[in-house]
């Protein structure tokens, strides 16, 4: 590719040392160590139990100790507080009113589980899953919409729904990254959040009650990574598929979602190469749901990892068991989930390229038609890296350590015609999301 005037006058400023040291990212050997000690034998085994309690039905059974919702819910609490002292676990509860959705039929109390394992700052990353499941009942044809919006299914609540995959393997990876974080003897920046959401079947309520709680209380999220059905490498139409993962991102192009999932792709590149992550740009399947939607209408920064080929007959019923997971594959999903996590914790936050007033600042400065971008100083940021690609392109084509600085000008770049943005590096070099320079939407 040839690379634009732009980026050759901008190299020529960087002194030698500067990039040896601040080049492209390369990878830490403590976050490989965390990534290689993910456990597909443990995951296995909770699930096991997950799936054993027959159905986690949002509406079965509380009262009986090996069946229903109930059941499942304490020994999730349980297993996250034997897991290890430092994480933080406790019930996450909300009343819900019979109607709040057509598959709510009478009132309910809905517990999510989280476990937090503090670090030096209050920015918190979220990883989660739904423990509910669904049996559909011969009601919905499977594959459609699974977040509400069609009739209310007759059946009974307490029909099996071993839900191995939709979601157990969501959760049950949840559960596995809690272990690694906390047996990591790793410092963090970041707050990291496991949670294991009840209520998503019935239209994503557990996760919009979570995310409306963090915003109420002002609690700075800097991302979520949601995993649903993550187990399955067999689709229905028989196509295997044990190396990609899908992670879908909502629009437009260049929000939060989009950084989030562009960062996930380059940080898994480094660390599970052998994995490649298709980057989806639509909020999720079509016509289909999931939690990262619950945080992304709260305005937070939200992806949601799906397996790349489904089986929909194993969906909604009794028939998605544990035969229809691969704990290979759920390994290798664990272990981009969980490098994401490690250096996003790890780096600073990304940079702020707007004003007070919410106006990119990015201006054309000195020559009338130069890119001059400034932002604001990261904490713990040791200096920075800038991006940008022509305005039509859908990822990032040139980047460029700066130092330790907060301004900077590409000589002869025209702000028309290209896509900025900075992202902060700490001295170890781990990186941010990348904070791009987005025009202020019109006043007329």
């Amino acid at each position: 590719m040839r690379i634009p005037l732009i980026a050759v006058v901008a190299v020529v400023l960087i002194a030698p040392g500067v990039r040896a040291q601040f080049g492209a990212p390369d990878t830490d050997t403590r976050i490989s160590k965390l990534v290689a000690s993910i456990s597909e034998s443990r995951m296995e085994q909770l699930l096991r139990t997950l799936a054993g309690f027959g159905t986690r039905n949002t509406l079965s059974d509380t009262t009986s100790p090996t069946r229903g919702i109930g059941a499942a819910r304490q020994w999730i609490f349980d297993e996250l507080q034997r897991t290890s002292p430092k994480l933080q676990v406790s019930f996450d509860t909300h009343h819900i009113a019979k109607g709040r959705s057509d598959r709510i039929t009478r009132d309910v109390e809905l517990r999510n589980i989280i476990a937090i394992l503090p670090g030096r700052s209050p920015r918190r990353i979220y990883v989660s899953g739904h423990y509910d499941t669904w049996n559909i009942g011969g009601q919905e044809q499977a594959g459609l919409n699974t977040t509400g919006g069609s009739p209310a299914p007759t059946s009974n609540d307490n029909l099996d729904a071993p839900g191995a995959n939709d979601d157990g393997s969501g959760t049950v990876l949840v559960m596995e990254l809690a272990r690694v974080f906390a047996e990591s003897g790793l410092t963090f920046d970041a707050t990291l959040v496991f949670t294991a959401v009840a209520g998503e079947e019935q239209g994503l309520i557990g996760a919009r009650e979570e995310a409306r709680g963090v915003k109420a209380a002002n609690i700075p999220v800097q991302a979520i990574f949601n995993n649903d059905i993550v187990g399955g490498s067999v689709g229905g139409d028989g196509i295997v598929d044990g190396a990609t993962i899908r992670l879908y991102s909502e629009g437009p192009e260049d929000s939060p979602s989009r950084s989030l999932a562009m960062f996930v792709r380059r940080t898994a590149g480094r660390y599970v190469p052998s994995h490649r992550v298709r980057l989806m740009a639509r909020r999720d399947r079509f016509g289909r749901g999931g939690d990262h939607t619950a945080w992304n209408l709260e305005g937070f920064a939200a992806v949601g990892f799906r397996e790349s080929r489904e089986n929909y007959s194993k969906q909604h019923n009794a028939n998605d068991t544990l035969d229809g997971v691969s704990f290979a594959y759920l390994g290798q999903n664990a272990r981009v989930n969980a490098a994401s996590m490690a250096v996003l914790a790890l780096a600073p936050p990304p940079p702020v390229v707007t004003s007070e007033r919410g106006q990119p600042t990015l201006d054309r400065r000195p020559s009338g038609y130069d890119a001059h971008l400034r932002w604001a100083a990261s904490p713990g940021a040791a200096g920075y890296r800038i991006f940008w690609r022509e305005a039509w392109a859908p990822d990032w084509d040139h980047e460029l350590f700066v130092g330790n600085v907060t301004e900077y000008t590409l000589p002869h770049a025209n702000v028309d015609d290209w896509v900025f943005g900075v992202a902060a590096v700490d001295a170890d070099g781990h990186e941010s999301t990348i904070n791009a320079y987005v025009p202020a939407p019109p006043t007329y």
